[in-house]
């Protein structure tokens, strides 16, 4: 058997649906055979960026392993920043690059490049194979380093002679196997007593708890202790829970601001946060000021980084919580149920109220079911999306703040829509990022994908102008460009699409052709929002610098 083949065969028999990127050269023998494995799909994109945040996303909406692939040279290195970003996030994906054939390595081959190396700080494991006999074995190692303990991205570079050679006596080996970090049962009874001790407490949760949240909820309840998210944890519990009281840090809530600067309990219980900038409002030293702080995690790294945490608890989230939980059960603490209430703005008239983005935001919501899941860009619009949209229902926003990479949003659609067909899915965009990968939705089109791309075009970096004005009371020209009609562009590909200047645009008429959907379709709001957008304290840290 061919080792491309074998190499198909193997992540097929380990569930392995769809393979994210672009054919090339150096990856022809991988392509080829997978005319022969109808199992896997290669969703083949419009950049290898893309490629790399859809596969970020098909991980995180499966909690499976997923898996990219580039070229040698320029398709390796355009899957850096999905690498990167997935180390930030936690997401098990396997990058394959192709390489040079051995025997030209070091002669200045077309698209030669050593990417070992450059995927190492970006990656848990990185390795250039150069024997086909090692393939399978260093894809399984590989592997299993991706899914187990603190999940993160894997990278493997593959010579085009090592893809083409034969496997002689070839079997699979075991399937690969997950291991996880579990938990100090000492640790877990310590916790245990604090939090029945202390009467008044904070439960702060951070995107860790991503396939947590019933626990996370059934705690909140039996401790009836507020919780309150990260900006990249907002809509994994649902706002309608009357415990959650919303989002600390970036584009945050004046009730969560005011609960940790006016020292509001005892205890804060900080679970799967690795309290970075803007999960706590630029290190704010009233997160953990006067209160007893408890941390769990299974990444050993975030412990006392940048606060001294009294109690750390090492291990996987979801087992420590069970834990947890039968804990407090056994001494007899009863929980208080409290009921999600599914309200959406069926009041709110956008006949009467100002065409900004807070507005244009909320009138989406109103019209779109509550199941929705929000795949959020970054720019001006998402700092609203952050303070002033609800999570009503789990899992039902995804916003990368913390890598922050412009047009991640596009391709997170995309992700999430294969990883959970039934789901419907909207991403809010910006112009700015829209430039960057908005060619990805040629790639919903061919794959059939109904997803309502949302793009709100202010014909400039609004951010960067709005974080200008407020840090420097002046603005570069060039952050302002001449407006381009988004619309239309989607119109020449085929997509259906539509553009929006005014609130009464966005009425039900408009709406009721988002129900239903065959495939991709735009949504253009052309909105030029002079108020400023609620980025809290952000920059008053960077207006910090310098002086």
């Amino acid at each position: 058997m061919k080792a491309a083949r074998f190499l198909l065969e193997y992540l097929r028999e380990n569930g392995v649906n769809y393979i994210f990127g672009i054919p090339a050269g150096s990856i022809n023998a991988i392509f080829d055979e997978l005319n022969d494995v109808p199992e896997i799909t290669p969703i083949v994109t419009k950049h290898e960026g893309a490629a790399a945040y859809m596969a970020a996303a098909y991980a995180k909406f499966t909690n499976n392993l997923s898996v990219s692939i580039g070229s040698s040279g320029p398709g390796g290195t355009n899957l850096l920043s999905g690498a990167a970003n997935a180390m930030r996030e936690h997401l098990p994906i396997l990058f394959i690059t192709g390489s040079v054939p051995l025997n030209s390595i070091g002669l200045n081959a077309a698209q030669e490049l050593d990417a070992s190396p450059i995927f190492k700080p970006v990656t848990k494991y990185s390795v250039l194979v150069k024997d086909s006999k090692d393939l399978i074995k260093e894809v399984k190692k590989a592997c299993e380093i991706a899914i187990s303990d603190v999940p993160g991205p894997v990278h493997i570079a593959i010579p085009l002679d090592i893809q083409n050679a034969t496997i002689e006596d070839w079997k699979f080996p075991e399937p690969i196997k997950k291991t996880i970090i579990p938990p100090d049962p000492t640790a877990i009874k310590k916790v245990a007593q604090k939090l029945l001790l202390e009467e008044n407490g904070i439960i702060f949760v951070g995107q860790g708890v991503r396939y947590s949240a019933p626990q996370v909820i059934e705690l909140a309840e039996l401790l009836n202790w507020p919780i309150i998210t990260t900006p990249i944890a907002k809509g994994i519990i649902p706002e309608t829970h009357p415990l959650v009281t919303g989002v600390f840090g970036f584009a945050g809530h004046e009730k969560t601001s005011s609960i940790i600067n006016n020292g509001n309990g005892n205890v804060l219980l900080v679970i799967g946060s690795s309290l970075g900038e803007t999960a706590t409002n630029n290190y704010n030293p009233n997160l953990t000021k006067n209160r007893y702080t408890i941390q769990i995690d299974f990444d050993k790294t975030v412990f006392n980084r940048k606060y001294s945490i009294d109690l750390p608890v090492l291990g996987d989230i979801q087992l420590s919580l069970d834990l947890l939980l039968d804990e407090l059960k056994k001494s007899g603490r009863t929980r208080t149920i409290y009921k999600l209430e599914h309200s959406k703005l069926e009041n709110f008239d956008e006949t009467t109220v100002e065409y900004n983005t807070m507005n244009t935001l909320q009138v989406l919501q109103k019209y779109l079911p509550i199941s929705t899941r929000y795949a959020i860009d970054v720019g001006e619009f998402m700092s609203y999306v952050i303070h002033y949209m609800k999570a009503l229902d789990f899992t039902s926003f995804d916003i990368n703040v913390h890598f922050g990479a412009m047009g991640n949003g596009i391709a997170t659609a995309i992700g999430s829509k294969l990883a959970e067909p039934e789901r419907s899915t909207v991403c809010i965009t910006g112009d700015g990022c829209f430039f960057m990968h908005g060619m990805e939705i040629l790639t919903a089109k061919e794959y059939n994908l109904p997803i309502l791309f949302v793009v709100i075009n202010n014909a400039r970096l609004g951010l960067v102008y709005h974080g200008h004005e407020m840090q420097f009371h002046r603005t570069h020209p060039s952050f302002e460009q001449q407006p381009v009609k988004i619309s239309a562009i989607a119109s020449a590909m085929d997509i259906p699409s539509y553009r929006v200047s005014s609130m009464q645009d966005l009425n039900n008429e408009l709406m009721k052709q988002f129900k239903n959907l065959k495939g991709p379709v735009v949504l253009e709001i052309a909105l030029v929002d002079h108020n400023l957008p609620p980025v809290g304290d952000r920059v008053k840290f960077l207006s910090s610098f310098g002086k």
